[in-house]
């Protein structure tokens, strides 16, 4: 909606500024603050956690198969509202946001999920932006995000499935493989575009498409409490707002320093600095493409990198 008015403000108002940057991120906060609430209010939100004794380790208990007689023990288990999500490369890839209000005693109970609204807000406003920056080359935002959902989906699906989730030793989200369903479409949708978006393109996505793409993986990334590895996963939108905010940081610092502005990229966004190397369109979608890929499968691989 807010890429759609933006668009239509530059196309038949004919004013080139569009929707004022304000009002965007107004419309950005405003989104982050109602999927927290969605994740708070309802009660299909939860996730599956070990129950855990005073003393800190998990509660087990011994189940008997009736027609073989034999033991087996298993954690004993139940379904909550949690601030939990997943982070690599530490014990269960489990980060509580609780953790960061410890310091407040009872207070911490509901301070939790302010600290999770407000990252939640930086992610999908974070995340939009930046696709709507790499949306400077015929097909370039589309194939990113393409390449983000899909690896979304496998991430929703081993979620939602109790025993890759077991095996992998990673969060169980009841149902999460269910949105499979939707990273279905969402791919279906972001290839059939790029079948006209890829060079020469034909069509253009403009502001409607790019912050739409870029708001639904974060917020497909929160639902299934991956958003943490929203950095690698979508390291191509990283890359990209860091280019032009170091460049525009440095270019300031330096205007205000020697009297005059200085340039660490030839032209920001990035893309467009290989543009400016005299790199092809097309090679240079394609190189990002394939770090897209890389980046994709390291995402996959820290759910079983310890």
């Amino acid at each position: 909606l807010i890429g759609f008015i933006d668009d239509y403000i530059k196309v038949f108002m004919k004013n080139k500024k569009g929707l004022a940057a304000r009002f965007k991120i107004l419309g950005q906060v405003a989104l982050g603050i109602f999927v927290a609430a969605t994740l708070f209010l309802s009660d299909d939100v939860i996730v599956r956690e070990h129950v855990q004794t005073s003393a800190g380790a998990d509660l087990q208990h011994i189940v008997v198969d009736p027609e073989s007689g034999e033991q087996e023990v298993k954690f004993v288990t139940e379904d909550v509202k949690s601030t939990k999500t997943t982070i690599p490369f530490v014990k269960r890839n489990e980060f509580d946001y609780a953790w960061l209000v410890a310091f407040a005693g009872n207070a911490a109970s509901w301070l939790k999920w302010v600290v999770y609204a407000l990252a939640i807000i930086l992610i999908i406003t974070a995340v939009s932006n930046a696709a709507n920056l790499t949306d400077g080359l015929d097909g370039l935002a589309t194939g990113t995000s393409a390449i983000s959902g899909a690896t979304l989906g496998v991430l929703a699906y081993v979620s939602g499935n109790i025993i890759y989730a077991d095996y992998l030793n990673i969060m169980y989200i009841p149902n999460a493989g269910e949105l499979t369903v939707f990273v279905a479409a969402f791919i279906g949708a972001t290839v059939g575009f790029l079948w006209y978006n890829s060079y020469p393109a034909q069509v253009f996505m403009g502001d409607t498409g790019s912050l739409a793409l870029g708001g639904i993986l974060a917020v497909f990334s929160v639902i299934i409490r991956k958003e943490i590895l929203i950095p690698l996963l979508c390291g191509i939108f990283l890359i990209e707002n860091l280019s032009v905010v170091i460049q525009v940081v440095w270019f300031k610092y330096t205007k205000r320093k020697y009297g005059e502005g200085r340039r660490v990229f030839l032209m920001s966004p990035i893309h467009h600095h290989y543009q400016k190397k005299g790199l092809h369109e097309a090679k240079i979608v394609a190189r990002f493409w394939i770090v897209g890929i890389i980046l994709a499968v390291l995402t996959v691989v820290t759910l079983k990198v310890r």
